[in-house]
Formats: structure tokens, sequence, C-alpha cells
């Protein structure tokens, strides 16, 4: 009697099997019809998105726009963060704690852009240089989708439509205070969020498990001399001469307390020394990052960089002002659920859909998400050269290939399917 039961509860498990393996399959025809039927209108809204760029902590048109899309959908949704915008999406399938969230950022770069698209910036010197208005039209279009099958899945979905990743301290840590997200904070099992890249062939996806992006912090400087003339720097404070022993001086933080196995970073791009050939100048201005992956190491080193910044003009009889801009935390990929996406990406796309990527020492506000639950920040090819989307994240001629959403939304809507139905077979 008892092997009958169990010959009867293995068939029975394996019923249940075939029935997750079938319910999957036609889930996934579902996701696929409804993105295909969604994809002109998402591009139509990231079109617009993009003629219509806003800068951090300014969004306030987008922050409208976005609203006002979800209405029209009958979606409700909230004000979060200032300037961003809140969805909470329930599953009417059953009841179930899970609460996935996804998040997308809203905001735009002071830079002019060089483009002969018909959608081009209509903001002079504000463009959407790093990909946010496909973001933003791509998680609209994930949730118009998530809600039409609401009745096909139990729990909640957040969408974090975020202002402000572009400028310290980051729009992540607005949301993260912000009173509507409290009640969730404890119930939030992971996060999503993704970024193009033209790195990337379109139609593809890359993900780094574990540490994926560098904290970042920056500083402002001035090295206050005396000028005087050329030909007799003895009279004077020569802070020309300070700040090239001073950025020599401050690669050794790197090349000598640093270890070789943490990576680090420490760049300086701006050095405005308004002298002439015959004139040396009162005072230089400097400006610089440094990033790594390691966050006590990271302590460390902004204590020696700032001490070494005071110290080295001083020997000179120099004077100096510093601002340190204390910003992201590194971002780090919780490994189990990157390579749980990897394989549910591969399973619905193709194995040939996704690849695994490298450390990028790039920085992103998304860090706090992941320095808080376990979370996922993945790439979205959006490289082509048939249509010249070939330039650079943050320059004037920056352009994404819209065939992209295609798989930006996809990925998305089957990851969330897989985390909210956690005892699900993959198929």
């Amino acid at each position: 009697m008892e092997k009958s039961n169990l010959v009867l509860g293995l068939n029975y498990g394996n019923g249940f099997v075939l029935l997750c393996k079938i319910f999957l399959v036609m889930l996934k025809e579902q996701i696929n019809q409804l993105v295909a039927q969604a994809f002109e209108e998402v591009v139509n809204l990231r079109r617009h998105l993009h003629a219509h760029p806003e800068l951090s902590f300014h969004e306030y048109e987008t922050a409208r726009f976005i609203q006002d899309t979800l209405k029209d959908w009958g979606i409700s949704s909230q004000p979060m963060a200032g300037t961003g915008v809140l969805v909470v999406l329930k599953g009417t399938k059953g009841e179930s704690a899970t609460c996935i969230a996804l998040r997308a950022d809203i905001d735009a770069l002071p830079i002019q852009e060089q483009s002969d698209l018909p959608f081009s910036s209509t903001k002079e010197g504000i463009m959407h240089a790093c990909g946010h208005d496909f973001h933003t039209a791509n998680l609209l279009g994930v949730c118009r989708i998530l809600h039409d099958l609401k009745a096909e899945f139990a729990g909640t979905v957040l969408f974090l439509f975020q202002p402000a990743e572009e400028k310290i301290p980051g729009g992540a840590l607005t949301v993260l205070a912000d009173p509507v997200l409290i009640p969730y904070l404890d119930r939030i099992e992971a996060v999503l969020g993704l970024h193009v890249s033209p790195k990337i062939p379109s139609g593809k996806l890359a993900v780094c498990p574990g540490k994926f992006m560098a904290s970042s912090d920056e500083f402002y400087i001035q090295i206050k001399g005396k000028g005087g003339h050329a030909a007799e720097p003895q009279l004077g404070i020569d802070p020309v001469m300070i700040t090239a022993q001073l950025l020599t001086t401050l690669q050794q933080v790197v090349s000598r307390y640093a270890d070789p196995k943490v990576p680090s970073v420490l760049s300086f791009g701006r050095v405005i020394a308004n002298g002439a050939a015959n004139v040396i100048p009162d005072e230089v201005s400097i400006a610089g990052t440094f990033r790594t992956v390691d966050e006590a190491w990271r302590q460390k080193a902004l204590t020696r960089i700032e001490d070494t910044i005071q110290g080295i003009p001083a020997i000179f009889g120099a004077e100096v002002a510093l601002e340190v801009r204390r910003g992201y935390p590194f971002l780090h990929n919780n490994e189990q659920l990157a390579e749980r996406f990897i394989t549910v990406v591969a399973n619905a796309e193709g194995p040939d859909s996704i690849e695994r990527t490298t450390l990028w020492m790039a920085a992103e506000d998304f860090a706090y998400y992941s320095q808080r639950f376990p979370s996922l920040f993945y790439l979205v090819g959006i490289y082509n050269e048939a249509k010249n989307c070939v330039s650079g994240l943050h320059t004037s001629t920056f352009r994404v290939d819209e065939d992209a959403f295609t798989i930006a939304m996809r990925s998305l809507l089957n990851g969330v399917f897989d985390l909210l139905a956690k005892d699900t077979v993959t198929i």
C-alpha cells in the first residue's frame, strides 16, 4: 500500500511538472504577442521622451507624462521622490507576500544633441544621451503588459520611475527614503533594472554576476598660490607646478596603496590654469573622480587622497580649497539572481541571446538598491552599425536601435514571472 501511494505521488509530481511546463509555454507565447502589440506604442513613448528631456531633479513634465500615460491605460500611480513616479501592481491569481521592484531612471544630461532625428531634443543643451528615455518607455510597456496579465500571477510588482540618476547624491536615495515606499521595504525580494549598451549588438543581453559597477566619488580642488611674471617664479608661489606635483603624487594612492586584486581608478579630467605663456596664474582648478569596488578600501583611499590634496600644496606654501562629493557605492549583482535570470532568458530567447560580461568601472545609483536588496542590473545591446547606432554613452551623437525594445521588454517580463512563481519549473 505504501509503495502504491509512493508511485501515485511520483505520478502526481510528474503531472504537476508537465502542467507547469505547459503553462510556461503558453505564458511565453502570450508575452511575445503582447510585446509585439505594444512595440509601436512604446517606440512612440520613447520618441516623445527623447524630444522632451529634463535634467536631474527637474523631471516635472516627464513625471506628468508618465502618470498621464498610465492613467490612459487605467493604471493608478502616485508621485514619489519629488519628480519620480511609483506604480504598485498586485496580481489577482491568489495571495502572495512576494514583492518585486523594477526600476527605470528618467533624467537626461546637459549635452547639446547633434543629430538629424525627427524627434531630436527640443531643449537647448539637454539630451537623453544615456538611454534613460529607452529605460522609461520600456518600463511603461512592461507595466502595461503586466497589468493586462495580472490574473496570471500572485504577488506585488513595484514600478520605480526614478529621478536623478545622473547627479550626486542620486535619486535612488530619495526613492528609498520616500514614505510611500516604506510599507514595501521589508517585503522586496528582488530589484531588477537594465541599461542600454552601445558595446553590445542589438537584440542581445549581457549579465555580470557579482561585482559589476564601481563606486564613484568626485573631487573639486582649488590650489591658491601667488601669480606673477614667468621670468620671476622665485617671487611667487606657482600653482601650476604644485598641481603637476600633486597629480603625480596622487597616482601613488592606486599604484602603491591599493591591493592589485581590487580594481581602482583615480582620474582627473579637468585642470584649469588661466595664465599665459609668460604669466603664472594665482590659482588652478582641478576636478576628478575615484572609483573602486571595495567599500572598506574606498574609505581608506578617500582619506589618503584628501590628506595628499591638503598636504602637497602646503609644503610649497599654497592654500587649498577642497570639496569632496561622496557618490554611489559599488553595484553588486546577486549571484543567484543573475544565474537564474541567465537561465530564464536563455530558455525564452535562446542561448545566444545572452552573454556574460565583466566588471564595468562606470557608476550607477542603482547600486543603492543592490546594497540593500538582492538585485540584478543587466545590459541591453543597442549597437547597430547599419542604423548608425554606434556612438558611446554621454555623447552628442548617441542613438539607440529601437528594435532592442523587444528583448528588453520580454526579458523583464519573463524574469518577473519566474521570480513571482518561485516553484515554477523553467522550460
